[in-house]
C-alpha cells in the first residue's frame, strides 16, 4: 500500500508543480485575486507532497533502542504539518487577498480569458491526480474481495489509516472545488464589470482550504495519539480467533496503529481446560497466524498474546 500511496503523491506532485507556475503567470497577467488564491493553493500542495514523500522515507528508518517500534508514526507527524501548512499559508493568504480587494475596491481584470484556459488545464491535471488516488482506494477494497461501490469507498476513506492517500484525495478535491469557485468568480466579474465577485471567490477558496485543513489535522491528530484499527478489522480478528478450537473466548483485544500498515496488537484469550505448556504455545502460534491472515503485512513482533490464568 505504501507504493500505491507514493504513486498517488507523485502524480499530484508533478501536476501541481506545473499548475502552480501557469497559475502564477495568469495571476500576474490578469490581476485576478481568485487566481492568486489558486496560485498559493497549488504552491502549498506542491510543498505538501514533498513533505509527504519525506515522511514516508523517514518512516522506513531501521529500529533502534530509542525507537523500538520503529519510526512509522513519522508519516502521521508530517501529514499533520501538511495540514497546518494548508491552513496557515494558503487559506490565510487567500482570505487576506480577498478581504483586501473588497476593502480597496478590487482590481479590474485584464485578459481574463487566460484565466479560463489555465483553470481548464489545471482541472485536467487535478482530475487525473484524483483519479489515480481513487483508483488506489478502489484497489484496497477489491483486495478484501468486496465491490468498490461509492458507499464502500466513502467508508474506506473514513476508516483509512494511510495519511498520504487521505491527504492527496482531500487536496485534489479541494483543488477542483477551488477551480470551480475561481472560474465562477472571474466569470461574474467579467460580465458585470465588478471585481468584487473575483474577490469573493478568493475568500471562498480560503474558507474551503481551512475547512479541509482542519479535517486533515483532526485525522492525523487521532493517528498521532494512537488510533485503533477499524471496527471492521477488529471484528474479523475477534471472529477468526474465536474459531480456534482451543479457545473459549477472547477476553480483550487492544490495537494501536504505529503506521498505515503497522499495528500494535495485544490480545488476551481464555483457553479450554487440560492443555499442557506445549499445546498452549501452539495455540499462541495459531492466534498470531490467524491475525496475520487478516493483516498480511503486519510485523509479527508487534503481536502480543496473553493467556488468561
Amino acid at each position: 500500500m505504501a507504493g500505491s500511496s507514493k504513486k498517488a503523491i507523485y502524480a499530484a506532485l508533478f501536476g501541481n508543480l506545473g499548475i502552480a507556475i501557469t497559475k502564477f503567470i495568469a495571476a500576474i497577467s490578469t490581476g485576478s485575486v481568485s487566481m492568486w488564491a489558486e496560485s498559493y493553493h497549488s504552491v502549498s500542495d506542491t510543498v505538501n507532497q514533498l513533505l509527504l514523500l519525506f515522511g514516508i522515507k523517514r518512516s522506513k528508518r531501521a529500529y533502534s533502542f530509542s525507537h523500538q517500534f520503529g519510526h512509522s508514526r513519522e508519516q502521521f507527524f508530517w501529514s499533520f504539518i501538511v495540514a497546518s501548512l494548508i491552513f496557515g499559508i494558503s487559506g490565510t493568504l487567500s482570505l487576506e487577498n480577498g478581504i483586501s480587494a473588497i476593502l480597496h475596491g478590487g482590481h479590474n481584470l485584464e485578459n481574463a480569458t487566460i484565466n479560463f484556459i489555465v483553470l481548464i488545464i489545471a482541472a485536467g491535471f487535478e482530475g487525473y491526480a484524483l483519479r489515480i488516488a481513487l483508483k488506489q482506494l478502489r484497489m484496497v477494497i477489491k483486495e478484501r474481495g468486496e465491490e468498490p461501490t461509492f458507499k464502500a469507498m466513502i467508508a474506506e476513506f473514513k476508516d483509512s489509516k494511510d495519511p498520504a492517500l487521505l491527504t492527496v484525495i482531500t487536496e485534489d478535491t479541494a483543488a477542483l472545488s477551488g477551480i470551480g469557485v475561481a472560474a465562477l468568480g472571474i466569470f461574474l466579474s467579467m460580465i458585470t464589470g465588478n471585481p468584487i465577485y473575483d474577490a469573493i471567490g478568493s475568500i471562498v477558496i480560503g474558507a474551503i482550504l481551512m475547512v479541509l485543513a482542519l479535517f486533515l489535522a483532526k485525522e492525523n491528530k487521532d493517528l498521532l495519539i494512537g488510533e485503533s484499527m477499524s471496527k471492521r478489522e477488529y471484528k474479523k480478528i475477534v471472529d477468526v480467533i474465536r474459531d480456534i478450537e482451543e479457545i473459549n473466548r477472547v477476553v480483550t483485544l487492544k490495537t494501536m496503529h504505529l503506521g498505515p500498515e503497522d499495528v500494535l496488537i495485544g490480545v488476551q484469550v481464555n483457553l479450554i481446560d487440560g492443555l499442557d505448556t506445549d499445546k498452549i504455545e501452539l495455540v499462541t502460534d495459531k492466534v498470531e497466524k490467524a491475525i496475520m491472515e487478516i493483516i498480511p503485512n503486519l510485523n509479527r513482533q508487534h503481536i502480543f498474546v496473553e493467556i488468561e490464568r
